[in-house]
Protein backbone atom coordinates (compact mmCIF):
# COMPACT_ATOMS: atom_id res chain seq x y z
CA UNK A 1 0.00 0.00 0.00
CA UNK A 2 2.71 2.08 0.86
CA UNK A 3 4.62 1.64 -2.47
CA UNK A 4 1.36 2.35 -4.29
CA UNK A 5 0.72 5.96 -2.85
CA UNK A 6 4.55 7.14 -3.29
CA UNK A 7 3.73 5.49 -6.70
CA UNK A 8 0.49 8.16 -7.47
CA UNK A 9 2.51 11.22 -5.08
CA UNK A 10 5.38 10.41 -7.61
CA UNK A 11 2.80 10.36 -10.90
CA UNK A 12 1.17 13.85 -9.69
CA UNK A 13 4.18 15.26 -9.10
CA UNK A 14 5.66 14.53 -12.50
CA UNK A 15 3.18 15.70 -14.22
CA UNK A 16 3.69 19.66 -14.14
CA UNK A 17 7.55 19.00 -14.41
CA UNK A 18 6.67 17.14 -17.98
CA UNK A 19 4.58 20.43 -18.59
CA UNK A 20 7.05 22.92 -18.04
CA UNK A 21 9.80 20.50 -19.33
CA UNK A 22 7.77 20.60 -23.33
CA UNK A 23 8.01 24.53 -23.93
CA UNK A 24 12.13 24.24 -22.93
CA UNK A 25 12.10 21.33 -25.73
CA UNK A 26 10.20 23.44 -28.28
CA UNK A 27 12.31 26.19 -27.75
CA UNK A 28 15.83 24.35 -28.18
CA UNK A 29 14.25 22.73 -31.70
CA UNK A 30 13.14 26.60 -32.95
CA UNK A 31 16.25 28.12 -31.30
CA UNK A 32 18.38 24.91 -33.63
CA UNK A 33 16.00 25.39 -37.12
CA UNK A 34 16.78 28.80 -37.10
CA UNK A 35 20.78 28.76 -36.64
CA UNK A 36 21.75 25.51 -38.01
CA UNK A 37 18.79 23.76 -39.61
CA UNK A 38 19.21 20.13 -40.83
CA UNK A 39 20.76 20.37 -44.93
CA UNK A 40 18.57 17.58 -45.72
CA UNK A 41 14.87 18.62 -46.50
CA UNK A 42 13.81 15.05 -45.46
CA UNK A 43 15.10 14.99 -42.16
CA UNK A 44 14.19 19.31 -41.44
CA UNK A 45 10.04 18.10 -42.58
CA UNK A 46 10.99 15.21 -40.15
CA UNK A 47 12.24 17.42 -37.31
CA UNK A 48 9.19 20.27 -38.09
CA UNK A 49 6.14 17.61 -37.94
CA UNK A 50 7.59 15.82 -34.97
CA UNK A 51 7.85 19.32 -33.31
CA UNK A 52 4.27 20.34 -34.23
CA UNK A 53 3.33 16.80 -33.06
CA UNK A 54 5.00 17.93 -29.30
CA UNK A 55 3.22 21.21 -29.55
CA UNK A 56 -0.39 19.15 -30.18
CA UNK A 57 0.40 16.29 -27.51
CA UNK A 58 1.36 19.82 -25.13
CA UNK A 59 -1.62 21.47 -25.70
CA UNK A 60 -4.00 18.28 -25.39
CA UNK A 61 -1.94 17.68 -22.04
CA UNK A 62 -0.19 14.44 -22.63
CA UNK A 63 2.86 15.68 -22.02
CA UNK A 64 4.95 12.21 -21.56
CA UNK A 65 3.81 11.97 -25.10
CA UNK A 66 5.04 15.00 -25.68
CA UNK A 67 8.42 15.13 -23.93
CA UNK A 68 9.30 11.79 -26.27
CA UNK A 69 8.34 12.79 -29.51
CA UNK A 70 10.18 16.34 -29.03
CA UNK A 71 13.26 14.19 -27.64
CA UNK A 72 12.79 12.36 -31.54
CA UNK A 73 13.12 15.29 -32.86
CA UNK A 74 16.04 16.49 -31.21
CA UNK A 75 17.98 13.23 -31.65
CA UNK A 76 17.25 14.07 -35.65
CA UNK A 77 18.77 17.61 -35.14
CA UNK A 78 21.76 16.35 -33.47
CA UNK A 79 22.46 13.31 -35.68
Amino acid sequence: MKRLTLFFAAAVISTPLFAMHCPADMAKIDAQLQSNPPSDPAVLEQVQSLRAEGQELHEAGKHGQSVEVLGQAMELLEG
